[in-house]
């Protein structure tokens, strides 16, 4: 994923989506080894975690996905975005459990948004190749039979 290139596309996304304002800056996005989420968000233990937002404008990816331009590479960076606005935004306390399940739950809504509407849109709109044998048509006509 080349990321300064991929990030105003979905942080633009991350803001048509959820309503909140376009920042004034971009957070930073680091690409760790899975060991970083099982330490600083799992509590030592293994996890599945692939992504968080540390509330310092900082957004943690798994680095498995650094080198992937998939639609789940995509959506996930776009809930981490969401965070990153959420926290922008000063309307939850981090601290709080009930804010915590609110702003996962945005989060989840707004990724599932992007793939349904931009990541399948996408796809639905892409070329295909033509199969088309106009010229054998044509020139069937035109060449004569051999004797």
């Amino acid at each position: 994923m080349e990321i300064q290139t991929i990030l105003p596309i979905l942080l633009s996304w991350a803001v048509h989506l959820s309503d909140y304002p376009m920042p004034a800056r971009f957070p930073a996005v680091e690409f760790v080894p899975h060991s970083f989420f099982v330490e600083n968000v799992c509590g030592g233990k293994d996890c599945t975690a692939v992504g968080w937002y540390n509330d310092q404008d900082v957004i943690y990816i798994d680095e498995r996905y650094m080198h992937q331009d998939t639609s789940f590479a995509h959506s996930l960076l776009v809930h981490e975005l969401v965070h990153y606005l959420q926290d922008m935004s000063g309307e939850f306390d981090s601290r709080s459990c009930e804010h915590s399940r609110a702003r996962e739950r945005e989060a989840y809504h707004v990724q599932n948004s992007y793939i349904i509407q931009a990541e399948i849109s996408i796809a639905r709109i892409s070329p295909s190749p033509t199969f088309c044998r106009y010229d054998r048509a044509f020139n069937a006509a035109v060449v004569p039979e051999e004797q």
